[in-house]
């Protein structure tokens, strides 16, 4: 298994993947077009050249990133891929010079052991007015919201 940035050839595959998982209403569902605009964003997990994980770190203000769109097919998951890709994002945020990286989940107990912490949802205007204003359960938001200082 390894890790490495998406590429364009890629894209299909992901918006595969995210978009099960969206399916089951974990995750919100990405169009191919928003995917492409954001390849760059984009870590994938693969095993003998097979897309398994995916993950993207997307820039939301001077000091502020998300972690989006992580996914893990169900046959490879618990196996620390996840997690992987997770820290591959927070390196590219240091990188970067973003000094928050926060994340809305239906599984914060992953996060945590992350040494993400919890946070209001208000406390991120960036996202609710960029994304979450478009989303179907606004302003009913079922996430958790966390946070990590980097």
């Amino acid at each position: 298994m390894k890790i490495r940035r998406a590429k364009l050839g890629d894209i299909r595959e992901i918006q595969k993947l995210v978009n099960e998982f969206a399916r089951r209403e974990e995750m919100i569902p990405r169009s191919i077009n928003e995917l492409y605009e954001n390849v760059r964003d984009f870590h994938i997990a693969e095993d003998g050249g097979k897309i398994i994980g995916v993950c993207a770190l997307h820039i939301l203000w001077d000091d502020l990133a998300e972690i989006r769109s992580l996914a893990v097919m169900k046959e490879y998951q618990s196996m620390g891929i996840g997690r992987k890709l997770v820290r591959r994002c927070l390196s590219d945020a240091k990188l970067l010079g973003a000094s928050r990286v926060f994340v809305l989940t239906y599984r914060p107990s992953f996060f945590r052991e992350l040494a993400f912490k919890e946070v209001d949802k208000a406390a991120l205007p960036q996202k609710i007015w960029g994304d979450c204003i478009r989303c179907p359960k606004f302003p009913e938001c079922d996430e958790h919201a966390l946070i990590l200082n980097l």
